[in-house]
């Protein structure tokens, strides 16, 4: 092809779209073949490709989880440097690496990430990767979610950068390390031949590409897609004014000290840039809810990926977002600060207070706060009737913020992706337990001219034997935040019935190791999303439709929007 790709805009979308194609089908490939309820029916993965350059991010999948768009574009730019600097072993075809090191560009231990150079005429031309949540990766509880962890050590196997794969034969010694290390480990092996089938599903769509377009071309397209994204972003950046905005956002606790912490994040708009730092943010904590770089510089960009959502993917989308490194607070965790809650939960955290932020600015764009967190809930045990050791993780939606011009989502997924909560039949199918209610919180949703949407308040009880119950969840202490006059949402809670005693852990949505048995039940109630505009202002029919429909009380309905109903 002789014609100049910049001038050719019809070419230039096809291999957009291609690219993007690629890894939707590794995303497919992945949960199809996964094990894991959690990656073959909630979806808790995401895969990419990268620059073999920098790492940097080059397309990701509509799939994929977005808080997974940072973090492994920095992983992936770690593994490259230890490469150059000969701290790891230099790949050769075939190779696959795993590492789930947080402070190495990741996470927490649970996402383990897969990468694998993509060769042609035998030279690196990308690296494709992904992430993957696996329901137990040793430690002190089930699952991983440790609500009390003191140090990364208790929270499980820390791996970093080796290869797993070696010419695409899998180490067995390797393999073995890991499986010694974790919970149900004869399951492992589903996830992990997923995890590199859909790598090995990337690498033949490259291949397609390059023959059809020439290495060449699809080069000096994805550099100018880059420079395109970069120059969208600066457009839709452009139409927010000039000038300093804050935000701030609050954890319930992190897990170990029961004082809340605080986000504050400050944006600085100037020539179609943002300056953002988060200076007045709580120092590192004791517990797990430390949030290492990449994950703090991720939610940033998920953020933004919310408002903005029609900027294309890629590493030339965050070019305008200069970022302060946080250190000196919670969001800079280094080792060994324990992490488990970063991604799951402290991420959703700054998102929030870059919505809070924004929203005085772009009123039309952004919403009031979602629910904003993903339910962590593990159950580990053995299954007498079945003679085997189960790991059981649960995440789970809440309601979205409402907007400038219409009620929120209810039920939706978390706001760092697109992980949906996997079907009660299928969990009850895979685990000695059954749901005795999973239904519509009534009540949950902020109050506004348009009000939140309602989480989902669900029972689970255990059928037989014996488990501990671990949370690291959040919005307990305060509901996710009504704008401009709306109010918060209702909080999450969490009561654990045991013996027919009602208990009610410490940090509201935080506890580990709390020991069941046959007839125990845990009852989950997911936030509510923040009201948007004064609620005065919200017509007496969509009040009276939301008493119809039974969504609050006639009380409920009455204080929140001082209206008399009959």
């Amino acid at each position: 092809m002789t014609k100049d790709i910049t001038q050719d805009p019809i070419t230039l979308a096809v291999i957009q779209s291609s690219l993007q194609q690629v890894c939707d089908e590794m995303d497919l490939s992945f949960s199809r073949a996964a094990f894991s309820p959690i990656i073959a029916e909630a979806n808790d993965r995401s895969d990419g490709i990268y620059s073999a350059d920098n790492g940097e991010l080059i397309a990701q999948g509509a799939l994929g989880l977005p808080v997974f768009v940072g973090t492994m574009q920095f992983s992936t730019r770690v593994l490259i440097e230890m490469i150059n600097d000969e701290k790891i072993a230099a790949p050769e075809p075939g190779d696959i690496y795993i590492v789930n090191d947080p402070y190495l560009g990741g996470t927490h231990l649970m996402d383990v990430r897969f990468a694998m150079p993509y060769y042609h005429n035998d030279e690196i031309f990308c690296w494709l990767s992904n992430t993957g949540h696996w329901p137990d990766i040793g430690g002190a509880v089930p699952g991983g979610f440790s609500a009390n962890a003191t140090a990364v050590e208790q929270e499980g196997l820390r791996l970093p950068p080796v290869k797993l794969f070696k010419r695409g034969e899998l180490d067995n010694e390797i393999y073995s390390i890991i499986c010694s290390n974790i919970r149900v480990a004869d399951q492992r092996i589903g996830d992990v031949k997923a995890q590199s089938a859909a790598l090995l599903v990337g690498r033949e769509r490259l291949d397609q590409l390059v023959s059809k377009y020439s290495a060449p071309v699809l080069k000096e397209a994805i550099a100018e897609l880059r420079r395109r994204a970069a120059l969208q972003m600066r457009q839709r950046l452009s139409s927010i004014d000039d000038g300093q905005y804050t935000g701030t956002a609050i954890v319930d606790s992190d897990g170990v000290v029961d004082e809340p912490l605080t986000i504050q994040v400050n944006i600085n708009k100037k020539d179609n840039n943002l300056h953002i730092d988060f200076d007045g943010s709580s120092p590192p904590c004791a517990g797990p809810m430390n949030s290492v770089l990449a994950t703090t510089q991720s939610s940033v960009y998920l953020a933004m990926r919310h408002i903005f959502p029609d900027v294309p993917i890629n590493a030339g989308a965050f070019e305008p977002l200069h970022i302060k490194d946080p250190k000196g607070t919670f969001l800079y965790a280094e080792y060994p600060r324990p992490v488990s809650g970063c991604a799951a939960e402290v991420s959703q955290r700054i998102a929030e207070a870059v919505f809070a932020a924004l929203v005085p600015a772009l009123p039309e764009r952004v919403s009031a706060a979602p629910a904003g967190t993903s339910g962590n809930f593990a159950l580990g045990g053995t299954d007498p009737q079945r003679g085997q050791s189960f790991v059981m993780y649960q995440l789970s939606g809440g309601g979205y913020g409402g907007t400038h011009d219409h009620d929120g989502l209810t039920n939706g997924c978390s706001t760092i992706g697109i992980s949906k909560s996997p079907p009660v039949e299928v969990m009850e199918q895979y685990f000695p337990v059954l749901y005795r209610e999973y239904a519509l919180r009534e009540g949950s949703g902020g109050a506004g001219e348009f009000r939140g949407g309602f989480g989902i308040r669900y029972s689970i009880e255990l059928r037989r034997g014996e488990a501990t119950a671990s949370f690291v969840m959040d919005h307990g202490r305060v509901g996710p935040q009504g704008v401009l006059g709306g109010k918060d949402g209702m909080p999450n809670s969490v009561t654990v019935w045991r013996n027919g005693e009602q208990y009610i852990p410490l940090h509201l949505s935080k506890d580990q190791g709390i020991a069941i048995t046959a007839g125990d039940r845990v009852e989950v109630g997911t936030p509510g999303g923040g009201g948007f505009g004064n609620p005065k202002n919200r017509s007496i029919e969509k009040i009276q439709s939301d008493l119809d429909n039974g969504y609050y009380t006639v009380q409920q309905l009455e204080e929140s929007y001082g209206v008399k109903l009959n």
